[in-house]
């Protein structure tokens, strides 16, 4: 279950008018925290965004499963299953003593998916399989919702860290 913090955060996203994948993030934000502190681990970053992110859809989240051919059928399915629950209004006491077993688990599993270094290496990862022109395009639509003081000091922080370097 999310931490009720982390349900306010995403609420308040979806208030801003953020996107629905925006309002996730907050619940990947709680898992990469979870590895962190030593709750559990995870086996790879990206099965911690994995985590997080059908959370997210079991908590109502309107992010729909991936298209066919962005993921593979087991995790599509896996989607649509975690989406179908947080659509469908009411939900169901988890059985405890599964809910044990997974923990259990992820215990065992390893604390450096959530580190720095491996959600860099992640994030160059995802960047890197999008074209120049869709990030392009992302990065204009970013700029385009902040204001000219904003804006400006973007350009302030960009030029000194190309002078760094």
């Amino acid at each position: 279950m999310p931490e009720q913090r982390t349900l306010e955060r995403a609420q308040k996203a979806k208030r801003e008018g953020k996107s629905p994948k925006t309002q996730a993030g907050e619940f990947v934000r709680e898992e990469i925290e979870h590895i962190r502190s030593g709750e559990h681990g995870a086996r790879s970053t990206k099965q911690a965004i994995a985590i997080g992110l059908s959370k997210a859809r079991k908590a109502g989240i309107d992010l729909p499963p991936p298209a066919k051919g962005k993921a593979s059928e087991k995790t599509r399915r896996s989607a649509a299953r975690a989406y179908a629950k947080g659509q469908s209004g009411h939900s169901h006491k988890t059985s405890p003593t599964r809910s044990r077993a997974i923990h259990g688990v992820l215990k065992r599993e390893p604390h450096q998916a959530a580190s720095s270094e491996a959600l860099a290496r992640q994030a160059k990862q995802a960047a890197a399989r999008r074209t120049a022109a869709e990030r392009s395009a992302s990065s204009r639509k970013g700029m385009s919702k902040r204001s000219p003081a904003e804006r400006s000091a973007a350009a302030r922080k960009a030029a000194r860290t190309r002078a760094r370097s």
